[in-house]
């Protein structure tokens, strides 16, 4: 990046007036309002004065996953909010809710409009594991998971059964499977003072599951978690943390993997120091422990069914892993042929999340991106066979897939406008008198199309309204969670 930041500082005055220069000005919509569209959107606006930027998004609330992802007792992450409000106060900006492309409008109608469209609207699908059993009751994904205790319209009828069973198993080791490890076993009392949605406490708080299995292919070196996120739920009070000592045995290849990842060692260091304490706990911790299993080495193999719950899952099948070079220096799981049976009532894959394409946008279906160059879009996922598609960008997961934290997405905004603001240089956008309509147009179609918009003024009715609710409970906000509630208090 230091050569690009180089570039792009020298270039940042050529870029503006470019930009200024025509008698029209740029004419951007970004498709999504998380963090990758409204750093786009914040870049954009520095780099080409005058330029009009619009935002859309299918919800009526702005900010993608930061209010839909983050879970509720991690609140200092949200504060990142406050920078994205500047941007869509800004006077050269506007927010669209919901309006969903491929519904409202096709992407080709929105490049007609707009000199550069930039797909920003991340990955709102889940990878399957492709093993039998995997549509049984009780088994959700963590996308609609977590977007049923935060409050997202699409998943609050979600209604995960919490009362019949101890036992649930989250399969995967990154920071949303510790996410949904946490909730389910924080004390209520702690959530309540959160933003949580409302039927996601209640349903907490009758909850039976005091034992969580996080389930992981590889070992302990390898898992994805961070540092910070784990130490979060290894300090968690009245919480038995069970890890198998055998599974913290360390190879020669894991030691390398240590000395090259600063992150890898000290997850591995927390890990090893929250085995031995727990080795010397009291083998009698007391009636109805909370307990948190850490388990390495181990891949899902069938789901099961439970024989007093027609359809219900009872249990997962697991297969023993081995970790094998796969000859580029990474270590991949392998299976041994030997299994072992988990029961449980409930399973959470949280095993990755998935881009869906829409039409008219090439997509690579095997890595689940759009195939592009530095954010530019290519018209075939094979890079020797592709010319870039005129005025056609993306930006965060659709671009580099589901990877990274918050601020990943500012370095990723950086490069795409970068080529954008080449483009714009090189005359490969064209900026012409009148040949774009831009957001006035954008609202002239949708309104004919009896769409309801939601601006960024109906998104702070909705949050003065859903503050109002959480200050009668206590609460930062009680979020509206219906699409009816959300558009009635947006639209008017």
């Amino acid at each position: 990046m230091t050569v690009f930041r180089a570039w792009y500082s020298l270039s940042r005055r050529s870029f503006s007036t470019a930009s200024s220069s025509s008698s029209c000005p740029l004419h951007v919509c970004i498709v999504g309002s998380g963090p990758a569209g409204f750093y786009t959107a914040d870049k954009l606006l520095k780099a080409h004065k005058g330029a009009r930027v619009d935002i859309i998004d299918r919800l009526p609330t702005p900010f993608g996953l930061v209010r839909s992802g983050v879970a509720p007792d991690h609140s200092e992450t949200k504060i990142v909010i406050n920078q994205f409000s500047r941007v869509a106060q800004h006077e050269r900006c506007s927010f669209f809710g919901n309006v969903m492309l491929g519904s409202a409008l096709s992407l080709s109608e929105l490049r007609e409009l707009y000199h550069v469209v930039v797909l920003a609207y991340g990955a709102e699908s889940e990878r399957d594991l492709g093993i039998p059993g995997e549509n049984l009751k009780g088994i959700h994904s963590s996308r609609e998971f977590v977007w049923w205790y935060n409050g997202h319209p699409d998943c609050r009828n979600l209604n995960p059964d919490l009362k019949k069973t101890d036992t649930a198993v989250v399969l995967g080791q990154g920071n949303v499977a510790l996410d949904i490890a946490r909730i389910l076993l924080r004390p209520k009392t702690e959530l309540a003072s959160t933003d949580i949605a409302d039927h996601a406490l209640s349903a907490l708080e009758e909850s039976s599951i005091r034992k969580v299995y996080l389930i992981g292919r590889r070992g302990p070196v390898q898992a994805a978690w961070t540092a910070k996120e784990l130490r979060e739920i290894l300090g968690m009070k009245n919480l038995h943390i069970k890890i198998n000592q055998a599974d913290l045995l360390v190879t020669p290849v894991d030691e390398e993997e240590m000395k090259k990842s600063r992150i890898r060692k000290r997850t591995y260091e927390l890990l090893s120091k929250a085995a031995t304490a727990a080795a010397t706990e009291s083998s009698h911790p007391g009636p109805g422990p909370r307990e948190l299993h850490l388990v390495f080495f181990r891949k899902p193999d069938q789901f099961l069914e439970s024989d007093e719950r027609t359809g219900h899952v009872s249990g997962v099948q697991l297969e023993k892993t081995i970790l094998e070079s796969d000859g580029t220096g990474r270590q991949i799981a392998v299976g041994t042929g030997q299994h072992e049976y988990l029961h449980c009532g409930m399973v959470v894959k949280s095993i990755g999340y998935k881009s869906v394409p829409v039409e008219g946008l090439p997509f690579d279906h095997q890595k689940g991106v759009v195939p592009n160059i530095r954010g530019r879009v290519l018209t075939h996922a094979s890079r020797e066979e592709s010319q870039s598609e005129p005025g056609l960008y993306v930006c965060g997961w659709l671009k580099r897939g589901p990877t990274g934290i918050i601020g990943t997405n500012l370095q990723c905004a950086e490069e795409t406008v970068g080529s954008i603001s080449e483009d714009v240089v090189k005359g490969q956008i064209a900026i012409a008198t009148g040949s774009k309509a831009g957001g006035e147009g954008l609202r002239q179609l949708l309104e004919a199309r009896n769409v309801k918009i939601v601006p960024f003024k109906g998104w702070e009715k909705i949050d003065a309204e859903e503050k109002r609710l959480g200050s009668e409970r206590n609460k930062p906000r009680e979020k509206l969670v219906s699409w009816e509630d959300l558009l009635a208090v947006g639209t008017t």
